[in-house]
C-alpha cells in the first residue's frame, strides 16, 4: 500500500496539539520542525508529504493555531534540501492562481527535489477565501471549467521545454536547442498562457497531478488528469464507491483505471493501550467537548447533557438512539456509545473528526489500513497523527513494523522519484489521450 503523511501548521493534527508536554509552541513558524516531521517520515519509508492549504481564518487564533503552513511551496522547498526520497504533494488552488505560477512553483520544486514534486490541483470553496482575493467565489461549473483548463496548460508549459532541449555544452558553447523550447500559445474560456517555461525537465520528467474531492466534478477533474486522489470516507462501503468511482472516471478518460491511486484520510492516536491514547486525547481536546456534545446529539438523534461527561448514555438513551443519515460518521458514533464508555471517551475516540480516528495500540491501526486495502477500499492512506512531535514516531516504530511483516508496505524505497513511489506512468507535458 501506499501511505501519505498530512503535514500542517507545525503542531499536529488534533486541537490543543500545541499545547502538548515536549511541543515547541513556536514550531508554527519553524521551518525546521518541519524538517524534523519530514524526516520521520522519511524514516518510515512513506511515499510523500502531503500539504493541504486553505489562505483563510478559520479557528480561533485566541486558543488554536492556524491549520495550514505559512506557505506550502516554502515549506517543501526547506524540506526537499533535507530529504531524499519522500514524495511532496502541495496542494494550489486552481481558482485563485495564475496557471504560470503554478507552472513555474511546481517545476522548480521538482527539479530541487530531484523528481519527488507532486500539485494537489483544487478549486477553492468559501467566500472567505475568495474575500482574501478580492473576489466573490464563483459559481461550481466556472471553477471546475478553469480546473480542467489550468491543468491542461500546466502540463502544456512544463512540456514546453523539450525533454532533450537543454545542451550545456561548454565546449561548442551552446546552452540549449532553441527549436526545442517552443510557445503553448493556449487561450481558453478562463485562462491563457503564451509560454514557453524555461525549465528543463526533472528526473521524473514533472511533478505527479494529485486532486483532493469526492463530488462528480471532482471524478472528473480526477479521472483526466491525477494519478492520485486525497479522499475521505468513513466506510469500507463508502470507500470502495469513491475508488471505483474514479477509477470508472479515468477509463472514461481513455486512461488505465490502475493509473489513479484512492488514498483517504486516517487519523491517529498510538499508544500502549486504550485507555492512554482516549487520555491522551482528552488533555488536548476536553475543552471543546460541550460543544462537541450538541452535534453529537444531532449524529444519535437524542438530548445529552454536557454536564454529565462522565457518564455514559442511558440505557433509555441508547434504546432511543439512531444515526442520522446524513452523518456517516453516526453509526460508527453510536456502536462506540454501546460499548459502554462515558461521554467524555465516546468524544475522545474522535467519532466526529473528519476522518476515520484510531485511538490505541499500532495494532489496531494496522488491522484497519488491512481490512481496507484488502477490500479494495483503498489504495493506501494519509495519515494525520495528533501530535507531530511523538506521534510520527509512535506510527513509524508501531504501525510500520507490522504492515511490513505482513507484507503490506514496502521495507525501503525501490526508486527515487514520486512517480516510481506511485507507480504513475512517464508524462511530459499533456497526455495526447486526455488533451481535448
Amino acid at each position: 500500500m501506499i501511505i501519505g503523511m498530512h503535514l500542517g501548521n507545525g503542531y499536529g493534527s488534533q486541537p490543543g496539539a500545541w499545547r502538548m508536554a515536549g511541543v515547541d509552541p513556536r514550531s508554527y513558524t519553524s521551518f525546521d520542525a518541519k524538517v524534523r516531521q519530514a524526516k520521520a517520515a522519511e524514516r518510515g519509508k512513506f511515499q510523500f508529504l502531503f500539504l493541504p492549504d486553505g489562505p483563510s481564518q478559520v479557528v480561533d487564533v485566541d486558543e488554536e493555531a492556524p491549520n495550514f503552513n505559512l506557505d506550502v511551496m516554502l515549506t517543501l522547498a526547506a524540506v526537499a534540501r533535507e530529504t531524499s526520497r519522500i514524495g511532496l504533494v502541495a496542494t494550489g488552488s486552481t481558482t485563485f492562481n495564475e496557471p504560470y505560477n503554478l507552472a513555474r512553483q511546481f517545476k522548480a520544486l521538482d527539479l530541487m527535489s530531484h523528481g519527488r514534486a507532486g500539485w494537489n490541483a483544487v478549486t477553492s470553496s468559501g467566500e472567505d477565501v475568495a474575500a482574501n482575493y478580492g473576489q466573490r467565489l464563483p459559481s461550481s461549473a466556472k471553477r471546475y471549467g478553469r480546473a480542467h483548463e489550468t491543468v491542461q496548460l500546466v502540463q502544456a508549459l512544463w512540456g514546453s521545454w523539450g525533454q532533450d532541449a537543454w545542451v550545456h555544452d561548454q565546449t561548442s558553447g551552446r546552452f540549449a536547442n532553441r527549436e526545442k523550447i517552443a510557445p503553448i500559445n493556449l487561450h481558453g474560456d478562463f485562462v491563457a498562457s503564451r509560454g514557453p517555461l524555461y525549465i528543463p525537465p526533472s528526473e521524473q520528467g514533472q511533478p505527479v497531478i494529485f486532486h483532493a474531492g469526492g463530488s462528480p466534478n471532482a471524478h472528473e477533474l480526477a479521472g483526466r488528469y491525477a494519478s492520485a486522489v486525497i479522499g475521505a470516507s468513513f466506510t469500507i462501503e463508502d470507500a470502495r464507491a469513491q475508488r471505483t468511482a474514479f477509477r470508472n472516471a479515468a477509463e472514461r478518460a481513455g486512461r488505465d483505471p490502475d493509473e489513479i491511486k484512492y488514498i483517504p484520510g486516517l487519523m491517529t492516536t498510538i499508544a500502549t493501550d486504550r485507555r492512554a491514547a482516549l487520555d491522551r486525547r482528552i488533555a488536548m481536546t476536553e475543552r471543546l467537548f460541550p460543544q462537541r456534545v450538541n452535534y453529537l446529539q444531532q449524529m444519535l438523534g437524542v438530548r445529552l447533557d454536557s454536564t454529565r461527561l462522565d457518564r455514559p448514555l442511558s440505557r433509555e438513551q441508547l434504546a432511543a438512539a439512531s444515526p442520522s443519515p446524513r452523518d456517516p460518521r453516526s453509526a460508527h458514533a453510536l456502536a462506540i456509545a454501546r460499548e459502554g464508555w462515558s461521554l467524555r471517551d465516546v468524544l475522545a475516540h474522535g467519532v466526529i473528526d473528519y476522518h476515520p480516528v484510531i485511538v490505541g495500540p499500532a495494532i489496531e491501526a494496522a488491522d484497519h489500513m488491512q481490512a481496507w486495502f484488502e477490500a479494495g477500499a483503498a489504495d493506501g492512506f494519509w495519515i494525520s497523527p495528533d501530535v507531530y512531535e511523538d506521534g510520527i514516531d509512535a506510527f513509524v516504530d508501531g504501525v510500520v513494523p507490522i504492515l511490513q511483516e505482513r507484507g503490506l508496505f514496502h521495507r525501503d524505497y525501490e526508486g527515487t522519484t514520486l512517480r516510481d513511489h506511485l507507480g504513475a506512468p512517464a508524462q511530459y507535458g499533456l497526455d495526447p489521450r486526455v488533451s481535448r
